[in-house]
């Protein structure tokens, strides 16, 4: 009887997603005042996110070689792992006296070298024995393990105007490495990859398959994607087919990250502006078929964008679909779309 009853319940125990399954982005969490920074990540905790996904600005923290500011990024960590959120960190933005070009701030380094400093850096102060445990010893210790380096490298804006999986591969391979040296059980997240339609853009499939020719299974563990998509349909095949090329490029042990994923309800036209029961509809039926193709797909996650609706940026102050995607408004009024996240992540056991 007891064997019987082991068996019938090791289904359930299996399926249960880890506790950073289910991410968020959420920059007012980081921006905010301390006070509304604890109450919205204790929301967020409550609602079983798991993890937040978070830009560590390069250029905002290395002010000068060698000299890094850490102070706003130490208070972040901290009040997340009070909550115990986990954080991912995405390494980007190198400085002015590192790029490649002066006149693009989202230039990759003119050496690698450079990068992997900032990243060790890192991993000093925040990963498993890092200083700002040992600092604060009466904190809760959630190190940071899972490192994502840069942001969609296969768009111009974001690789100097020309974007190249042989030089992202690059630094991937020497970030990658540095960051393993600190800790050997660290996780590699490859750049968040989007499947984009613009004019200057490396296609996703394409880029994909560069990266594999250029060996860049040997330096990652898990490969990001930044599925945007219209509708399921779109998200199921999208995914279906990243995992058919991994495989068939041999790569079967590596899993796949939805590092960003969601719909607007209103805002520029844009084929993901999709109306307020629109974007609940489909964050209801995309998580439920994440919960579903999960394991079929080695998927490790999912991070949804974003918690709250943000305001144009400055200074060209243009307003943007990506804007619109959250869960609350601007002034933090709920959405039909925070219930839907809400009622779908419970079904995720």
């Amino acid at each position: 009887m007891l064997a019987a009853l082991a068996l019938a319940l090791a289904p359930a125990a299996q399926a249960r997603v880890p506790k950073d399954f289910i991410g968020i982005t959420s920059e007012d969490v980081f921006a905010g005042s301390s006070s509304y920074r604890d109450s919205t990540i204790s929301s967020q905790a409550s609602m079983r996110i798991g993890l937040t996904r978070q830009t560590f600005d390069w250029s905002d923290i290395e002010r000068s070689k060698g000299h890094y500011s850490l102070t706003a990024y130490d208070a972040y960590v901290a009040a997340e792992a009070t909550h115990g959120m986990r954080v991912m960190p995405i390494l980007f933005r190198a400085p002015a006296f590192y790029r490649r070009s002066h006149g693009r701030d989202a230039c990759p380094p003119r050496s690698n070298k450079s990068m992997a400093s900032f990243a060790q850096a890192l991993v000093a102060r925040y990963g498993p024995g890092g200083s700002l445990w040992k600092d604060r010893p009466g904190l809760r210790k959630v190190p940071i393990r899972s490192w994502e380096i840069w942001n969609e490298p296969s768009l111009a804006a974001y690789w100097c105007g020309k974007p190249k999986a042989k030089a992202y591969v690059k630094m991937l391979k020497t970030v990658g490495r540095a960051i393993k040296k600190r800790d050997r059980h660290a996780e590699i997240v490859t750049a968040g990859l989007p499947n984009s339609l613009l004019r200057r853009a490396v296609r996703l499939t394409k880029f994909i398959k560069q990266m594999y020719k250029a060996k860049a299974a040997r330096y990652f563990d898990t490969l990001a994607i930044n599925s945007y998509a219209k509708n399921k349909k779109a998200l199921t095949h999208l995914l279906r087919s990243v995992r058919a090329l991994m495989n068939r490029s041999h790569d079967r042990r590596a899993k796949i990250w939805i590092t960003e994923i969601g719909w607007g309800d209103r805002g520029p036209r844009s084929r993901f502006i999709v109306g307020a029961k629109g974007q609940a509809s489909r964050i209801k039926s995309s998580i439920a078929y994440i919960r579903k193709a999960r394991r079929r797909l080695k998927l490790r996650g999912f991070v949804y964008f974003s918690w709250r609706d943000a305001g144009a940026y400055p200074p060209a102050f243009q307003d943007l679909w990506g804007l619109h995607t959250g869960l609350l408004t601007r002034t933090g009024g709920q959405k039909p779309a925070f219930a839907a996240f809400q009622g779908a992540v419970r079904k995720l056991r």
